[in-house]
């Protein structure tokens, strides 16, 4: 089974995630913490979900996959969903940490890479993979023809659109985990 695990499965970038893994005929797994959110990502094209509220996040997985785990997890929560997240994975599997909403890692032992199966660990971000105009143009070009053709939706509900004078409280939400789907500030 070729299947990755996505955390925060109902937040902005999270449903993209689930859409563009169904567009893909991926199996994405995602996580979430309330049955509403649940419902999001499953309707956004999620394969599985697992509320971690609810259910053990490591033993559900095993389950779902029949014990194989996934081969990617895409992590943007941080230092509550690390060690989770590493258990998660099949041996040689990929970890794509890319947020830090519940805090950085920090102090990571990397023996236990070795220890969990060979892990890889990658911190990505955009100018490691755009440094040229074209580069731009072409990735840009890419995810705007998908949001153009209805695969990939962006819906921003109208109690997530702040006025940018109200960017502070708007963050103070995000911070708490209130928010599903994507958030605009708004000049």
């Amino acid at each position: 089974m070729n299947s990755s695990c996505s955390h925060a499965a109902a937040g902005g970038v999270g449903l993209i995630a689930c859409q563009w893994a169904k567009a893909l005929g991926a199996k994405l797994i995602g996580t979430v913490g309330t049955a509403q959110k649940a419902q999001s990502a499953l309707k956004a094209g999620a394969w599985q979900v697992i509320n971690y509220r609810e259910e053990d996040l490591v033993e559900r997985l095993k389950e779902i996959t029949g014990g194989k785990k996934v081969r990617v997890v895409y992590d943007s929560v941080g230092r509550d969903t690390w060690e989770r997240s590493l258990d998660c994975l099949q041996r040689r599997g990929l970890m794509v940490s890319f947020g830090n909403s519940s805090g950085a890692v920090t102090g990571v032992n990397l023996g236990i890479l070795n220890q969990k199966g060979s892990l890889y660990v990658t911190r990505p971000s955009l100018q490691g993979y755009i440094t040229t105009r074209e580069e731009l143009t072409e990735a840009s070009n890419e995810l705007f023809s998908l949001i153009a053709s209805g695969v990939i939706k962006v819906d921003v509900a109208e109690q997530q659109k702040y006025p940018l004078k109200d960017a502070q409280r708007a963050h103070e939400i995000l911070e708490s985990r209130a928010t599903q789907g994507s958030s605009l500030l708004i000049p």
